[in-house]
């Protein structure tokens, strides 16, 4: 999308912009600071003159890869919840929370020049977080089928805390199974309380 006071962009010119934030993920992401931007744009299938058009610098591309990660992640809660229950479209979210952690890890030395350089790259990250989370446990409360008293940045930091002791690719089935065992936590009980 288009900078907020600016025209949207031509269908054309944002393919070409989402190509390019799609494998400016992987290529930080595999490579960190070592991928180049003239690698980015030839896999894109753009000139370099495009990718500077849209990113007018190194820091700009990885910032805005970062963050297109986190809307992806963030903005798939309304599509879960209208095809799966909320404790499945929890679930899911859940993983996909676990692969968007698995890909900031990976761009982790990208991100830190885009720091060094002045920019926050993770100045809305927490609050879209616990919204998108606060919106999956509503829906499930709403049902019957999570509790209605865990604070949204509680899971967040039962995320967090997974993601750090079985982060690792080869760790990926530990990390579902921990997943599990959250989401176990979060279930409604039919006690007379939540709980």
């Amino acid at each position: 999308m288009a900078a907020t006071g600016q025209r949207p962009l031509r269908a054309d010119a944002q393919r070409n912009r989402d190509r390019l934030l799609e494998v400016a993920v992987r290529a930080f992401s595999q490579d960190g600071p070592e991928a180049t931007l003239e690698a980015i744009a030839k896999e894109a299938g753009v000139g370099i003159g495009t990718l500077y058009r849209h990113f007018p610098t190194r820091e700009a591309l990885v910032e805005a890869a970062y963050r297109s990660e986190l809307d992806r992640l963030c903005d798939a809660v309304d599509e879960l919840l209208r095809s799966l229950p909320p404790d499945r479209a929890t679930r899911v979210w859940l993983d996909r929370f676990v692969d968007y952690l698995g890909t900031k890890r990976g761009m982790a030395d990208a991100l830190r020049a885009v720091i060094a350089s002045g920019g926050n790259p993770f100045a809305h990250s927490r609050d879209r977080l616990t919204g998108a989370i606060t919106s999956l446990l509503a829906a499930g409360a709403e049902t019957g089928t999570l509790r209605s008293d865990v604070p949204a940045a509680d899971v967040l930091a039962s995320l967090g805390g997974i993601s750090l002791a079985v982060g690792e690719p080869d760790q990926r089935d530990q990390a579902g199974r921990l997943l599990d065992l959250l989401l176990d936590g979060l279930r409604y009980r039919a006690t007379g309380t939540d709980g």
